[in-house]
């Protein structure tokens, strides 16, 4: 368990916001590359100091569940974009969402005020024997991707599908020669989220295999493009990586 502080925090595009916290304990952050995530844990409107729990293995849950509402911290799991530890810095970005604790919190949250983590590592798992690449993702799994990106400046051949709420949160992403980024933006809030980036898989030419996958958001759409790749492009199931990082309907715990 680490404990940091916010030193800025600020807008990327209307859906986003880009954070950034700093402190000695950065320094007890393995780097673990590509698309390293953490918990982040952060007080709710009214508390005045975090109250972290002090165990570091899955018995975290429990303390923080039994603490009293007053004091119980937030808590969301997020990527880390960038890790400076000269500057005893790191960066997270994150998917902005109503009136969301995380967004609520983002809209208060001033310099100098306290936030913790606990590293989760990575889950993204290229193959040597991979010849192709898929990522695809909601935008909840917009910053994995760009780690993803920036990570290996000699990748193979790439297809990316990036689905966002509105156009305004599409970004100028630098590629590196063979990876073509698809950017796809619902601007209509009846769409179910991540149906666009389904669909557009389905009919996309994938660089030739043996392809690795990865994909994440909202859980349909995880399961949705393994199920496709594994029942109709005969891609391998242990060359695929899908997590659900939400479900739609169902709010985080907590």
């Amino acid at each position: 368990m680490i404990t940091l502080e916010v030193r800025r925090c600020e807008p990327l595009t209307p859906g986003f916001a880009g954070l950034t916290l700093g402190g000695p304990g950065v320094r007890d952050l393995v780097p673990g590359g590509a698309d390293q995530a953490v918990r982040l844990f952060f007080t709710r409107d009214g508390q005045r100091e975090l109250r972290m729990p002090t165990a570091s293995n899955e018995r975290w849950m429990v303390q923080v569940m039994l603490m009293a509402k007053a004091v119980r911290p937030w808590v969301r799991n997020l990527t880390v974009r960038r890790l400076r530890p000269a500057e005893q810095e790191i960066d997270i970005e994150f998917a902005l969402h109503g009136d969301s604790p995380l967004s609520s919190w983002v809209r208060r949250v001033r310099p100098g005020d306290p936030a913790g983590i606990f590293d989760l590592g990575t889950m993204y798992r290229l193959p040597e024997h991979a010849r192709g690449r898929l990522l695809v993702g909601d935008e909840t799994a917009l910053p994995a991707i760009l780690s993803i990106l920036e990570d290996d400046p000699h990748p193979p051949p790439t297809e990316v599908f990036v689905e966002v709420a509105t156009a305004a949160d599409v970004r100028d992403v630098p590629a590196p020669a063979g990876v073509r980024v698809h950017w796809l933006s619902r601007d209509d809030e009846t769409l179910r989220p991540g149906a666009l980036a389904l669909a557009a898989v389905r009919e996309a030419e994938l660089p030739e295999g043996p392809l690795y996958a990865w994909t994440a958001g909202e859980s349909r759409l995880a399961t949705g493009v393994r199920r496709h790749l594994v029942d109709d492009r005969g891609v391998p199931k242990r060359d695929i990586s899908f997590y659900g990082y939400w479900r739609l309907g169902r709010s985080t715990p907590g």
